[in-house]
Formats: C-alpha cells, structure tokens, sequence
C-alpha cells in the first residue's frame, strides 16, 4: 500500500475520509437548500437569476486607460 502502510490501516483511513465528505456535503447540502424544481417552461433570458447580467455589457472591446507614469 501507499507509504507503507497496512492494507487495514489504509481502509480504514479511506472509509473515515469518504464518511467525512459523504457528511460534509450533507451539510452543506441541507444547509443552502438548493431549488431542486424542475420548471414546465424555460425561462426567458434575463429571468434567470444565476444568469450574468454584466456579461452583455462587456462583450464590447475593453477600453485601455491612458495613464502616464512618473
């Protein structure tokens, strides 16, 4: 095994390790409750409210500021 280490070590190392995230992300999952809903219709764009508003209003060239340096 890795490093050395006995076979009965490293499974349990690695059963307490997937425990923890399987637990970890749980929590997190219960904590943010996420809108697992699937709507009928799809939403229009700009209704949705993890779309990127500023997105179209940088889709032009960016501008490069004229700065002089001492």
């Amino acid at each position: 095994m890795p490093a050395g280490v006995p076979l009965a070590t490293y499974l349990k190392m690695f059963a307490a390790s997937l425990l923890a995230m399987c637990a970890g992300a749980e929590v997190v999952h219960r904590y943010y409750r996420p809108d697992l809903t699937i709507p009928e219709i799809p939403p229009k764009p700009g209704e949705l409210k993890t779309e990127l508003l500023g997105l179209k209003e940088r889709q032009h060239e960016p501008q490069i500021s004229q700065q002089t340096f001492k």
